[in-house]
């Protein structure tokens, strides 16, 4: 029996962070993880075609901000805002009438975002395109935009097939159980004729990118002193003096 778990969750707190950020009460909790499910299945629903990466939730009171990564930032803004103040009143209902801010966040490089490229390749699937074609076509643009590996796996009656079967095209190093690695994780689904065909991706970054906490989910890897040990306040660790003999 394998035994799974999510890239993002296995690296919280080491080179990811959390995408709902929030403290709650015991009586309360329950209803805001609802909420935020609510909040994220609204945003992707109304914004099919706006190519949305990841969607991260902070909470300070009874304000709510929803930080939108978006490849089409155009799309989600709309004519003269528009479109995004509709999403706001919107988000807002969902909320129970909490006050909520949206911001646009532009995905510099859609083509090397895991989530991105499992939607692009379910995309192709639902065209009726070959998965090997998809699949390969996807993995060589990454590599091309200078990831170090990246990994895509699909699951279902691929290709009209009768019987269900997994397959995979691999290219570079992508270490699952090296905790420093920079690794991204994408998992959609496509709606085929035959049925739901599932897409993972795991895509290995350099870890040059990680530079601190930004707003993407991602954080930097901890100093370490001459010794190796963790040096969390960021300043040089000085060495001890040699004893006199």
């Amino acid at each position: 029996m394998g035994q799974k778990v999510n890239p993002i969750g296995f690296r919280l707190a080491v080179t990811k962070d959390w995408r709902s950020r929030w403290f709650g009460r015991k009586k309360d909790f329950a209803s805001k993880i609802a909420e935020d499910f609510q909040v994220r299945e609204l945003v992707r629903e109304r914004l099919k075609e706006a190519a949305i990466a990841r969607i991260i939730i902070e909470r300070f009171g009874n304000r709510v901000r929803v930080a939108v990564h978006s490849a089409r930032p155009g799309l989600v803004i709309g004519k003269q805002g528009k479109d995004i103040e509709t999403l706001k009143s919107v988000l807002s209902e969902a909320c129970a009438g909490k006050e909520v801010f949206v911001d646009i966040v532009e995905v510099k490089s859609p083509e090397t975002d895991a989530y991105l490229v499992a939607e692009g390749v379910a995309q192709q699937l639902e065209r009726r395109v070959s998965f090997r074609r998809a699949m390969k076509k996807s993995i060589q643009t990454a590599m091309d935009m200078g990831v170090d590996g990246i990994k895509i796996k699909v699951s279902g009656r691929v290709g009209g097939a009768d019987i269900a079967r997994t397959e995979h095209y691999a290219e570079g190093k992508v270490p699952l159980q090296t905790l420093s690695a920079n690794i991204d994780y994408g998992f959609c689904e496509a709606n085929t004729t035959a049925g739901k065909i599932g897409i993972k991706v795991w895509i290995c970054k350099p870890v040059g990118e990680l530079r601190g906490r930004n707003r993407g989910g991602e954080r930097g890897p901890r100093e370490r002193g001459p010794r190796g040990e963790r040096n969390d306040r960021g300043g040089e660790r000085q060495q001890r003096a040699p004893r006199q003999a």
